[in-house]
This record gives structure tokens, sequence and C-alpha cells, in this order.
């Protein structure tokens, strides 16, 4: 049996008729670029999220980095943020000029905030807490910190599209939220994409001139901006893929209960779930020193794993100007070569679990 990591063909049969009929609606109406279909996903999605204001971008990097500077943070700032997130939560922390802080993570892979007094410097001026692999961090204290020395929070909810912190979605905690709608996510467009939601109007509307060439309206041109706006066929697909969210976090959710079920007695660790709120499972991800030889056994009976991530971000090339060397975050260095992310999407099957299951009982013995 084949299983591959992310199975967007499965997806696609659920729902081809209605996302053939609502692109052919955009291009019946030549409205590719800003216009009605981008306008009405934009109201969808702020609504599914609880907040007031929702941005389209051209990407996830792009809603961080836009946020950042809708919220004022330039060179000679820094901004705290997760040791073990996705190298995109830094670049954009770098693409305005400012310094990522990195923070060791707490016992569900996300940023801790008992480590968020040790990061603090006068140059602090926002925290981005990542609410990595579905589910929140703690939100709480985070906030009571910012909220205590003067700091904005900008969320990375790239990974997190409906997900929940108490009663309240990933993204509409903060000052503003930041989502990546690439293809393999919860909610995933067909090509790049994402989001900045907010309740403030003065962010969404220094975002809104940000991302279409600096214009309060055609040919005024308020700021230094630049392109960065979703466009109206990708608006078109994720507003269809919207109705079908919830359901299908749930099937996830699902699927991740079977997992434990089925892995209980496997010798790795399996992952846990927050008290504070909900898990939408974009990545069911285990723990094993035997990741790498798991991997190849796995793919060798056609089962497709992922790794997030191999390399810390702070020991990438990319981030050698920060002079932090191997044993800075002891828990995400640990982690890097033990993780293996298994086949996660809301369509997987018993069938297919059964079988994942299989192999990794095999593979231990």
């Amino acid at each position: 049996m084949k299983v591959n990591f992310v199975d967007l063909k499965a997806q696609l049969n659920g729902i081809r008729d209605e996302v053939t009929g609502a692109m052919m609606e955009v291009v019946d109406n030549t409205a590719f670029v800003m216009g009605p279909f981008l306008k009405g996903f934009e109201e969808d999605f702020a609504s599914f999220i609880g907040a007031k204001h929702a941005l389209g971008v051209g990407s996830g990097l792009d809603a961080l980095a836009l946020a950042l500077k809708a919220v004022g943070i330039g060179p000679g700032d820094e901004v705290i943020t997760a040791a073990n997130t996705y190298i995109a939560t830094a670049l954009a922390i770098s693409q305005v000029g400012a310094t990522p802080v990195l923070v060791d993570r707490d016992d569900y892979y996300n940023l801790d905030p008992a480590g968020l007094g040790a990061a603090l410097t006068p140059k602090t001026k926002a925290v981005m807490p990542v609410h990595l692999y579905g589910q929140s961090a703690d939100m709480e204290p985070i906030l009571e910190f910012a909220r205590q020395n003067g700091l904005k929070v900008i969320e990375d909810a790239a990974q997190a599209h409906g997900a929940c912190y108490g009663d309240s979605k990933c993204g509409s905690l903060g000052d503003a939220g930041c989502f990546s709608f690439y293809p393999g996510k919860n909610l995933g467009a067909y090509g790049d994409g994402g989001a900045v939601v907010t309740d403030n109007d003065e962010i969404a509307a220094t975002i809104g001139k940000l991302r279409d060439y600096g214009q309060e309206r055609k040919y005024v041109h308020l700021v230094k901006g630049g392109n960065s706006r979703l466009d109206a066929l990708q608006a078109a697909v994720l507003g269809v893929k919207l109705k079908h969210i919830d359901d299908w976090n749930a099937k996830r959710a699902e699927a991740a209960k079977r997992y434990g079920e089925l892995l209980a007695d496997a010798p790795f660790v399996l992952p846990e779930k927050a008290p504070w709120g909900t898990h939408i499972y974009h990545l069911y991800v285990v723990r094993t020193p035997k990741r790498d030889e798991l991997l190849k056994f796995m793919a060798d009976r056609e089962v497709y794993c992922g790794i997030h991530y191999p390399t810390p971000l702070h020991l990438q090339p990319a981030y050698s100007d920060l002079n932090l060397g191997p044993g800075s975050f002891p828990k995400t260095e640990t982690d890097a070569p033990e993780l293996l992310s298994l086949p996660m999407f809301p369509e997987i099957t018993a069938e297919q679990q059964e079988y994942i299951a299989q192999c990794v009982m095999e593979f231990f013995g």
C-alpha cells in the first residue's frame, strides 16, 4: 500500500465541482486581482477567526513581515520567537531589519513562556509566538509578559487554521495573526498565499497599503509599499475550502486518536495535546532516536513521512550571524535528529493508518 505524506488529490476529489465552479466564476468575471472575490474571502476568513479584519497577501512569510512592519518593528529592534520554528518566522523578522531572539520549546513543541524573561533586552519590541504543528502556544503568560513590557504580539498561525486557545481562535489573540495558505496547510490554496488578521483598524489600513504599492486608492501612494496581493483565483479556492475546514480538522483529530491507539506500544514519543486548547493536527509528529532509519524503512514500504525540522534555525548558515552555537537550545537541538512526521490528512483511511502502524511495529521488532 502506498501512503503519501499529504494527499491533495484525495481532497480535490471531494470538492472538484465546487472548486472548478468558483474558479470559473472568477475567470468569467475577469476579476483576477483584488476585487469582490478577494473581499468575500477576507470577510469570511475574518469571521471564521473571530477578527475584525483579514487581508489576503502573497504568502505566509509576507504576512509575518507586513504585520511586523505595520506595528512599527524595524532596524535595531529585537523580536522574541521560537527556536524550533520553520525559518520563515525568523526571515520575516530579518526582512524588516530586526533581529530574532530565540527561546526553547515547551513540552508541546511551542515557545516556552518561561524563557521570555531571559530573552528580554532594551531592544525587544515584540513577541512572535508560533502555534506549531496545529496547536496553540500558551498565550496567557505570553500576552501578560507583553503587556508588562510594552511589547507587540504577532502570532505565527501558519499551522493553526481553526485551532483554539481556550475559546479563541489562534490568530485572534495578539495585535495581529498571520496565516500561510501553502497547499499542504489545513486551509491551503493551489499556490502560495497568506493572510493577516487583526482587530486593529490602523494595522489593517497599513497592511492594506503595504501589500498594494503603498496605495490608499489608485495612483495615490502614501507609503513605500510592495506587491503582495492574494489573487482572486486563490481566494476563490480558499473560499470553497473554508466551508469544509471544521469537518476536515475534526477528521484530522479522529486520525490522530486512531494513531494514538495503534501506536500505543511503539517505543517512541507520541504527540501530546496541551490542556489549554484544541489540536488540529496539521502535523502528527513522533520522536525516536532511530528517526533516520525509520524514515528510510517506511519509504521502502511506500509510506512517505516528513521531518519538521531537520536543522534548528540558529544552526542554519543563514543565521550564523546570531552567534548561537550547539547547546544554545537543548530541547530544540535534541529534537532535530529525532522528529518524524507521519502521514496526516483528513482523507487518510483506517486501513492506511493500520498499514503505517504495522510498518512501524515491524521496524521496531
